[in-house]
């Protein structure tokens, strides 16, 4: 049970610290664009350009053809902009605990919330593209559906998720600084290995249910089936049952692992 205890108690600090975490979050959010001309517009304006070139390399010039019926760049952006909030809170939050190293010495810092910073900067700027994806839709005639009030439940499931994952790995990388690099690798796979530019009936039947063992895939077709399918996330119970699985575990364990290593951080550091 100690795992469970660790992640009551790392959730209690977080709820007592919520003021000290939105400070925070704002701090780092203007500090990661501060000296530029431009400031924090850059945190919207390079996944903007990203997209823009998708578009036209997609769209424009191989002329993709559209899946389910619906343009291929709508459901491209479906897979690309969750993609973009996990990769960037998972990298970023990897490496928050060595980042802030004058802090972690602190003797009453909450050490637990550094982590949490960076998937609440990157919460916003995914907030800012939940929008321009709703934007694309209506540009290209498609109205404002009930099921997209589900997308909620999947910021819920990515934040879980995550935050698991970034207590587990930025504790460990204060004793093991591969751990970095070896997080990037794994997106770089997981980036490819998730139907975000392909379509998951490419793949033989009877192989598709390695690639649905990537929790990613759960959170990737959420979002796809929010604004394209028109399914609830409970029509798909295995997945989901499977998916809060998985991520319960990483919570557990992240938890425990941050909560038993924190005390050593500053010796490290």
């Amino acid at each position: 049970m100690k795992p469970l205890h660790a992640l009551i108690g790392l959730i209690r600090n977080l709820v007592g610290n919520r003021k000290l975490l939105w400070q925070m979050t704002k701090r780092d959010f203007r500090q990661r664009y501060l000296g530029s001309y431009l400031g924090i517009l850059w945190a919207f304006i390079q996944p903007t350009v990203t997209v823009l070139i998708f578009w036209f390399v997609f769209q424009v010039g191989f002329k993709a053809m559209p899946v389910n019926d619906f343009p291929f760049i709508l459901w491209l952006v479906c897979g690309m902009f969750p993609w973009f909030f996990l990769s960037d809170s998972i990298m970023s939050a990897t490496n928050s605990v060595i980042e802030s190293a004058f802090l972690v010495k602190k003797i009453v810092f909450r050490v637990e919330l550094l982590p949490i910073v960076k998937i609440m900067s990157a919460l916003v700027v995914h907030i800012f593209f939940v929008a321009v994806l709703f934007a694309m839709f209506a540009i290209y005639g498609y109205s404002v559906s009930i099921y997209n009030l589900q997308i909620i439940y999947y910021f819920f499931a990515m934040i879980c998720l995550v935050l698991g994952l970034s207590w587990l790995t930025s504790s460990l990388t204060v004793f093991l600084r591969d751990v970095g690099q070896f997080v990037g690798m794994i997106l770089q796979f997981g980036f490819w290995g998730t139907p975000i530019f392909w379509n998951l009936n490419m793949v033989p039947e009877q192989f598709q249910f390695i690639l649905k063992l990537n929790p990613a895939y759960y959170l990737v077709e959420g979002y796809r089936q929010s604004f394209i399918y028109n399914e609830w996330f409970w029509q798909h119970q295995y997945q989901t049952i499977y998916f809060w699985a998985v991520t319960g575990v990483v919570m557990f364990v992240g938890a425990w692992c941050f909560k038993k290593l924190r005390p050593h951080f500053a010796d490290v550091l």
